[in-house]
């Protein structure tokens, strides 16, 4: 044990034998604990936080100053003895544990490791970023139909249409009927006149015969 070590053990352990026998009446006297601080095999930071853990309730904690550490874990008006008491650094678990003592002194140097597993539940975490934002989604069923809108206004008149083409001509009608007999008079010339070319003809082909 080193003389640093060894004198805050010692202040710590004088420190309880100053309060009241009668507050001792009241309270369980706590369990100190003191030693180095290693975590990932270099000496923590100062400010890394040190907590004990006895199952999974931290029950005392502290940060880390020069590579050591000073602890005091107080249990209140009940009584831990007996219970093992774990630790982490920077809630990374150490190897080291040791059991809970009313009114104990321990020196425990303390070697965690971030790739350590097992204990008690850490301490809660920061949440992390937004993640990106995903694909869209393939589009849902169709919805009902609406009710049918209102009749819109009537639209403007189109413009006139061409003239068609000449339809083709309609059948002859059926012949008249015969006229009166008020006709007469101009066919009996047309008789005459044909009488007339006959006998001429005939005469003519009487003088032929004659001469031959």
């Amino acid at each position: 044990m080193t003389k640093t070590r060894f004198l805050t053990l010692v202040m710590a352990l004088a420190l309880l034998l100053a309060i009241p026998t009668a507050a001792f009446a009241q309270r369980v006297p706590p369990h100190v604990f003191v030693g180095s601080v290693t975590l990932d095999g270099a000496t923590a930071a100062d400010g890394a936080a040190v907590t004990a853990w006895i199952g999974d309730e931290q029950v005392g904690s502290t940060t880390a100053s020069g590579g050591s550490y000073s602890l005091i874990v107080d249990q209140g008006d009940s009584s831990y003895a007996g219970e093992t008491v774990s630790f982490k650094v920077s809630g990374a678990h150490a190897a080291e544990s040791a059991t809970w003592v009313q009114g104990g002194g321990d020196e425990l140097d303390l070697v965690a490791s971030t790739s350590a597993s097992g204990g008690g539940s850490g301490e809660k975490g920061a949440a992390g970023a937004a993640g990106a934002k995903g694909a869209t989604g393939a589009a849902g069923p169709a919805g009902p139909a609406g009710p049918a809108g209102a009749a819109g206004p009537a639209g403007a008149a189109g413009p006139s249409g061409a003239a068609g083409s000449d339809g083709s001509a309609g059948p002859a009608g059926p012949a008249g009927s015969a006229g009166a007999d008020g006709g007469g008079g101009a066919l009996g010339i047309v008789a005459l006149i044909v009488a007339i070319v006959a006998l001429v003809a005939a005469g003519g082909a009487i003088m032929t015969g004659r001469r031959g």
